[in-house]
């Protein structure tokens, strides 16, 4: 995933670095438990799992089980997660051509890791 979208969801929507790759992991390779996501990113398990939760708390993520996350549609989480920042750091909402941007890339490697 090219380097842009990740600087995009940091400046943006204000995820950390590794809640960005633990996200566009998910995202473009459907749903891991953490023990995967810290071997994919080479990340420590602990780091893989409080990014989940934290993707989870903000609206990105589902535990569809006590050990597996996976992604919602981007074109919703992306619009979801900016939505949440501005709340949190009282910035007015409103339409965000970049992170309308980071939905539509992310939505083909979405649907492509579902319909394999």
């Amino acid at each position: 995933m090219d380097s842009k979208i990740e600087n995009d969801l940091i400046s943006e929507i204000h995820l950390n670095p590794i809640q960005t790759k633990v996200y566009l992991l998910v995202t473009c390779y459907g749903k891991m438990t953490p023990q995967t996501i810290s071997e994919k990113l080479k990340i420590s398990l602990d780091d893989a799992h409080t990014a989940a939760k934290d993707l989870m708390n903000l609206g990105a993520f589902i535990d569809i089980s006590e050990t597996e996350f996976e992604a919602m549609h981007p074109r919703f989480t992306v619009v979801n997660m900016y939505r949440r920042m501005c709340e949190r750091e009282n910035i007015e909402f409103k339409r965000n051509k970049i992170v309308d941007s980071i939905g539509v890339i992310l939505e083909k490697p979405y649907d492509d890791a579902r319909t394999k």
